[in-house]
């Protein structure tokens, strides 16, 4: 049996305060720029406040093509409605996986007037044979997503993909095939510390929102995100107060990607197209 290889810390970004939608207040974890990208995910923002002025405007209709969305809530309530008629509304602890394919034209909006509201929205790509497929959701209860306890050591939520822990294997409702996501909230107790098992060639991230942790030998501070080399197991040991992280991992699609906006394609011609269908109302 060969010895397992821990990652490291490769590279370390800082969340960037910006605004979307109508003007709500949030970072940018991943994706600030095309070179801060992880195949296969694009993005990642973060919405953590208790002011409504920075939450209450939302997120009006707007498009969508080529890609995936997951929002993950801790605490609050968004409402999703879209061009088909579809409509959710998405609670604290649930999620809802949003796959955009050949387009869509939906809202998010904040269905509370005051109070806390903090989330996740993550872009996942698409392969290009699945870009243009139709749309299509998926909503989950807290209740409906594996919670792992840790014992002293904290707790897992398992938001998507297969994750086994002491000898346990956990399997989330949410699977993609391709790109093989794994996902997971990892709130570890004061010195609690785990290690968490991640195939070997899938390229992984961890963004600190809580505490601190220790990757290694390295530290990672709140707002940080560390890119992880490859391997096929990470360390996490928290520090006196505790820690909190996301996990970001997934099979890297290694294609071309050509954003516009809401559009993510593989040629500047399929971008072109998205807008002109859009424009033309014969969106999607």
């Amino acid at each position: 049996m060969s010895s397992q290889q821990y990652r490291t810390v490769k590279q370390i970004l800082h969340a960037q305060a910006t605004q979307d939608g109508a003007g709500v207040s949030l970072k940018r974890a991943l994706g600030q720029t095309d070179g801060q990208r992880m195949d296969p995910y694009l993005m990642m923002d973060v919405f953590f406040s208790d002011n409504p002025q920075d939450y209450l405007a939302g997120f009006p209709n707007h498009p969508h093509r080529g890609f995936e969305t997951i929002t993950y809530m801790l605490e609050g309530n968004m409402l999703h409605e879209d061009h088909a008629g579809n409509r959710g509304e998405l609670k604290s602890g649930g999620i809802q996986w949003m796959t955009a394919g050949k387009g869509i034209i939906h809202s998010e909006m904040p269905q509370q007037l005051d109070g806390q509201m903090r989330g996740f929205q993550i872009w996942l790509n698409l392969p290009r044979a699945e870009k243009m497929k139709p749309a299509s959701y998926q909503n989950f209860s807290a209740e409906q997503l594996p919670n792992i306890s840790l014992l002293e050591s904290g707790q897992i939520v398992l938001i998507a993909g297969t994750l086994t822990i002491d000898g346990e294997t956990y399997t989330s409702p949410v699977q993609a095939h391709v790109t093989q996501p794994l996902i997971a909230d990892i709130d570890l107790s004061p010195h609690g510390e785990i290690h968490i098992p991640i195939p070997a060639g899938m390229n992984a991230l961890l963004f600190l929102f809580e505490g601190e942790i220790e990757i290694d030998d390295h530290t990672l501070l709140f707002d940080q995100t560390a890119i992880l080399s490859d391997g096929d197991m990470v360390h996490l040991k928290a520090d006196i107060l505790g820690g909190r992280v996301m996990l970001l991992a997934g099979k890297p699609l290694h294609e071309p990607i050509v954003q516009y906006g809401p559009f993510v394609m593989n040629t500047i011609e399929e971008i072109q197209q998205a807008i002109d269908d859009y424009n033309s109302g014969q969106f999607p």
